[in-house]
This record gives C-alpha cells, sequence and structure tokens, in this order.
C-alpha cells in the first residue's frame, strides 16, 4: 500500500482523535488524520459483531465505503475476570444502549461490591482496524492488564478509566496524564503499531 496522504478515524470522539494526531506527529509522518466531524456525515454502522476486531471492521469498512479515504476505526472496551470477561465488546452500552460513562461506572462498581482486591483483575483490550477504499485490510491490537478500584478516582480520561488502574501502578488511567496513559494503554499500543506499520509504507 502507498501511505495515503490523509486519512480518516472513524470516530466522532476528540479524545481518539487527538491520540492518534499525537502519534502522528511524533512520528513525524506527512499524514492528515481528519475526524468523522470534518467529513460529509453518513448514518453510523450498528456494532453488530461479538469481537472487538469484528466491530472495528465495521466501522472501518463503512468510513472507507462512503468517504472514499483509507479508513481507521477501533472497538476497545473492558474485560472483568470476575464478570467472566464482560462487559467485553458491550463496554459502552453496560448500563443499557442510553447509559453514560458514569452509568456504566456505577453499574460495575455495585457489581464488583465486595470482591476482594486480588480479584478485581481485568483488562482493557483494544483492536484498530484500517481499510482502503479499494478493500485491503489490517488489524493490529493492545492490551493493557490491571484491576477494578473500589471507587472512581481521577479527572482525565473517559470510560472506565476512572475505576482502572494499570498492572504495577496506584493511580487509576484518570489520575494520570494523556502521555502516560498513551505510553501504557491498550489504544496506545494499537495506535503505535499502525503508525509504525504506516511509517514503513513508500
Amino acid at each position: 500500500m502507498t501511505r495515503p496522504e490523509r486519512l480518516v478515524l472513524a470516530t466522532n470522539n476528540p479524545k481518539k482523535l487527538a491520540e492518534l494526531r499525537r502519534v502522528v506527529e511524533t512520528a513525524e509522518l506527512p499524514v492528515q488524520v481528519l475526524g468523522l466531524g470534518e467529513l460529509p456525515r453518513y448514518p453510523e454502522p450498528e456494532e453488530t459483531e461479538r469481537s472487538f476486531e469484528g466491530n472495528a471492521l465495521i466501522k472501518a469498512r463503512e468510513a472507507a465505503r462512503r468517504l472514499g479515504l483509507v479508513a481507521v476505526a477501533d472497538d476497545s472496551g473492558i474485560e472483568v475476570d470476575e464478570l467472566n470477561g464482560m462487559p467485553g465488546v458491550r463496554s459502552a452500552r453496560w448500563a443499557g444502549p442510553m447509559g453514560d460513562d458514569e452509568e456504566n461506572n456505577e453499574l460495575l462498581l455495585a457489581q464488583l461490591h465486595g470482591v476482594p482486591d486480588e480479584r478485581r483483575t481485568a483488562r482493557f483490550r483494544c483492536a484498530l482496524s484500517m481499510v482502503t477504499p479499494d478493500g485491503e485490510e489490517r488489524t493490529w491490537h493492545g492490551v493493557m492488564e490491571g484491576r477494578i478500584a473500589e471507587a472512581p478516582a481521577g479527572e482525565n480520561g473517559f470510560g472506565y478509566d476512572p475505576l482502572f488502574i494499570p498492572e504495577g501502578e496506584h493511580r487509576t488511567t484518570a489520575e494520570m496524564t494523556s502521555e502516560e496513559k498513551d505510553a501504557i494503554s491498550h489504544r496506545g499500543k494499537a495506535v503505535r503499531a499502525f503508525v509504525a506499520w504506516l511509517g514503513e509504507q513508500a
């Protein structure tokens, strides 16, 4: 594949867009990263797959088809061992289709009420997929191991960040700077792997 001059990250999440832009800029790649808000609108597809990779590909395929650009999309979530790997692909909708981050976090804490620290192990998992307008597809993965705190802490980040304490840390990811989180996060690992591959394309 020839490295594109422009690509679209198929998300309306400004923090995800900022993260990919930071990594591309750090790698000094001459690639413009666009978000969905900067391009013609289209109906977002339903995420119907049972895997992060499957849902990431749904979003990237639709963006590439609709916009005629190389498209990148991620799907990520949290897997809690005590809950048999749930919420998993349902992470964003754990408290119901209209639930927000705070409600998702409250439900997860309620489900883990009374569970001792050693059984609160969990991980964030990310699949980042790229689809080109001519149908080439690739996916990169990232995992961050850790555990669920007993109460939320921190103002940075989004989603389950206020509850997640990475392995070897005493802070939640919401208590870290964006740069600290990028360096160890599931999404950061997948994004850096994609950008490294992008840098190898002529």
